[in-house]
């Protein structure tokens, strides 16, 4: 992580579309988050859709609803009439199956499983039957509604989702009705003008509230079928039962009510296979609904324009769908990764304790030069400078005035202070600026340091000390958020450290750390110059410079016990800005040394390690947020919020256990965990945010700046460094 950022270099650049760097296109990135809002947006109407069709409304069978309320409304001649309602006519009209006539009718379907196995006990009788289906299983299956048609059988409505119609406004009463008509137009190339509401029973069950839908289904073109006779199939009371109950008293005309769909229909598929043969013995003709009332077709051949709306509907059921299972997976898969990396981090950071106990080796005492880039940083400047200078350690101290325009470099000077050296050079870059350092270093252990961070008084000693063992090249240190008294501040002292300090402990014991941060590293100066200095190729110059450093070979490790206080952000966008930064450079780097993927050593152990596991958390992990988050308000309106709720209460345990775990390695006070819930809310959508920006700013080739942080003045010297002389700055 790099805490200060300047002008562009010269040779700054920016991966372009095909992976390659050279001419960067300059596109409007605006175009990316009318993309994503389109794509969340999309996400969300297929959630919609999903919630809508499939867990809107209950799955209660038709026959046990309960029928009560007023019936004044009800006319008599309807209330006492035959089962199929016209009441579009003026009075209504109603029609019954002649005697000896049978109407036998499903409801629910049509099911995969068992719509076949009745269409084939009808087949095998030769009976046709009416089928009442459900929109949204006319949609996930419209190759058996094909077949219901294709063999003679007649289809009605029976709505779209299986709401109860009377406690529905009527713009809803007439989508369920059309939405399900435009389902089998576009399965089937038809349409119906039969509707039999869910949870219906015979004529004198009609309340008020039932003739209301049932007169709008009337003015909408629709005939109302409801049931002279109920098989109570839905009760699952056995075959024999089921029997009982279909067989109609001799020579009356019936419309018989059974089920395809809606549970376990083993009993009703064997009923059948008795009763029809049964009551076509006794005299009774089965027919469809309509031939049963002598009236007219009631399946007409659907418009070129239904037919299409219809297709286009069952395609987005269809894909919604489709989209929703994988989803569904890709967030088990999320999930239990995420869980795997909790536990590898705690695991690790354990074991990270126990070994950085024992001591790297013979004391390292010799002097250690300090590199401090500065670019306008005269608000800190003078702290930063004296904390170095407090060190229990010998060190030069070299600041490289990277042509600031703000009297940095001349502050430095008027504090005539003994070991620190101020150089000027024209603006060039952080990077240029650092080699300049390098160049003018007297020691071989050399520590960079940003303008705007503060050394405990032994950190400089603690950053050293791994420098015993010769196959180290760079020891990343511990950077703390000074000005944590905010909200923000507080959110990114618990990032810090629950994210960064123990993701660096499991890169330590992996032998593959990214990144030494800016804010405080130490580095062999003859490797370094070996490398050829800090590349000015990529935004993230440490994280370049640390992965270089892996793949000539050297080993990167993290020592705890080197701290250092850095200013963190303190407005949201100033955070964005940095963190954008920060992330866009990862990912260039991430780029430039993706070769290691393939190599072997320490290279390999960088490539196979460290660089997936920053792909896998934190590249694509976050890209999946948006979805995560619409899907668990999804969860919360239409399945069971208590358990979505549960599921989140338990993510946050665990991340309060690694938070308190975190804290305690760290020395630091569990107050601020108290604000990590309300960090899920706004902090965490702001960084995955980031990295999508990134992600596309990535792909489309488009550059971006150095841009440099935002000084607060919350920097103090520690105690018992030199006194200050010029502007004090306190927190």
């Amino acid at each position: 992580m790099s805490h200060s950022r300047r002008k562009a270099p010269a040779r700054a650049r920016a991966l372009t579309r095909s992976g390659r760097r050279g001419k960067v296109r300059q596109l409007p990135l605006r175009t990316h988050w009318l993309l994503l809002t389109t794509l969340v947006l999309t996400l969300s109407a297929a959630l919609l859709i999903q919630g809508y069709t499939q867990h809107m409304f209950g799955s209660t069978p038709d026959g046990a609803a309960d029928h009560t309320g007023s019936s004044a409304a009800v006319p008599s001649q309807v209330a006492h009439g035959g089962p199929v309602i016209d009441s579009a006519a003026d009075p209504a009209r109603t029609a019954a199956p002649r005697p000896g006539t049978i109407a036998l009718t499903f409801d629910d379907g049509p099911d995969p499983r068992w719509t076949p196995q009745i269409l084939d006990v009808l087949r095998r009788n030769g009976v046709h039957a009416t089928f009442f289906v459900v929109g949204t299983q006319v949609a996930a299956n419209p190759d058996l509604t094909r077949r219901i048609v294709a063999e003679g059988h007649q289809l009605g409505v029976h709505t779209f989702s299986h709401p109860d119609l009377a406690g529905l406004p009527s713009w809803q009463r007439s989508m369920e009705l059309r939405e399900t008509q435009l389902a089998i137009a576009g399965a089937t190339g038809v349409t119906s003008a039969l509707l039999r509401p869910p949870y219906s029973s015979g004529n004198d069950s009609l309340r008020d509230a039932d003739w209301q839908a049932v007169r709008q289904a009337g003015r909408e073109g629709y005939l109302t079928v409801l049931t002279t006779q109920d098989s109570e199939d839905w009760r699952k009371p056995g075959v024999d039962r089921i029997i009982a109950g279909a067989t109609p008293a001799p020579g009356t005309g019936q419309v018989l009510l059974m089920h395809d769909a809606g549970g376990d229909r083993s009993q009703t598929v064997t009923a059948l296979t008795t009763l029809l043969p049964r009551l076509r013995a006794a005299g009774f003709h089965f027919a469809t609904v309509s031939d049963a009332v002598a009236l007219p077709t009631a399946n007409h051949p659907a418009s070129t324009s239904e037919h299409w709306q219809g297709l286009a509907l069952i395609g987005v059921l269809q894909a919604s769908g489709w989209g929703l299972r994988a989803l569904g997976w890709l967030l088990y898969a999320a999930g239990a990764i995420s869980l795997l990396r909790a536990v590898a981090v705690l695991v690790a950071a354990r074991r990270h304790r126990r070994l950085r106990d024992a001591p790297w080796g013979p004391p390292i005492t010799g002097p250690v030069s300090v590199i401090v880039p500065a670019y306008n940083e005269r608000a800190g400047i003078e702290a930063a400078v004296r904390s170095l200078l407090a060190s229990d350690h010998p060190v030069e101290i070299l600041v490289v005035d990277d042509g600031s325009t703000d009297g940095t470099a001349d502050l430095v000077e008027s504090l005539r202070l003994p070991g620190v050296r101020v150089l000027r050079q024209q603006n060039a870059g952080k990077p240029a600026a650092l080699n300049t350092g390098l160049r003018a270093a007297s020691y071989e252990l050399v520590v960079m340091v940003d303008g705007d961070t503060v050394f405990e008084p032994d950190a400089v000693r603690m950053l050293v000390q791994p420098f015993a063992d010769p196959s180290v090249g760079a020891v990343s240190g511990n950077a703390k958020v000074v000005n944590r008294g905010g909200l923000l501040g507080r959110w990114q002292h618990i990032e810090y450290v629950i994210g960064f300090n123990l993701d660096r402990r499991l890169f330590d014991l992996a032998q593959c750390m990214p990144t030494v941060p800016g804010a405080v590293g130490g580095f062999r100066r003859s490797a370094l110059l070996r490398l050829g200095g800090v590349s000015e190729d990529t935004l993230a110059e440490d994280t370049d410079l640390t992965m270089a450093l892996c793949r000539a070979g050297w080993r990167v490790v993290y020592e705890e016990r080197a701290k250092a206080w850095t200013e963190a952000p303190a407005s949201l966008g100033a955070l964005w800005k940095q963190r954008y930064r920060w992330c866009y450079g990862t990912l260039q780097a991430m780029w430039k040394h993706r070769s290691a993927l393939g190599q072997r050593g320490q290279s390999g152990k960088l490539g196979r390690r460290g660089l997936l596991y920053l792909l896998m958390f934190q590249v694509l992990l976050p890209l999946l947020a948006p979805a995560v988050d619409v899907t668990a308000v999804y969860g919360l309106v239409f399945l069971d919020p208590v358990r979505i709720l549960g599921l989140w209460l338990a993510f946050l345990a665990l991340q309060l256990a690694m938070g308190v775990y975190a804290f305690r390695l760290d020395k630091e006070r569990l107050g601020p965990l108290w604000s990590l819930p309300l960090q899920q809310f706004v902090y965490r959508q702001l960084m995955y945010l980031v990295v999508i920006q990134s992600v596309v700013t990535a792909i489309a080739g488009s550059r971006l700046r150095w841009q440099r942080m935002e000084r607060y003045g919350s920097l103090q010297v520690p105690a018992g460094a030199p006194a200050m002389q010029h502007e004090e700055v306190t927190r």
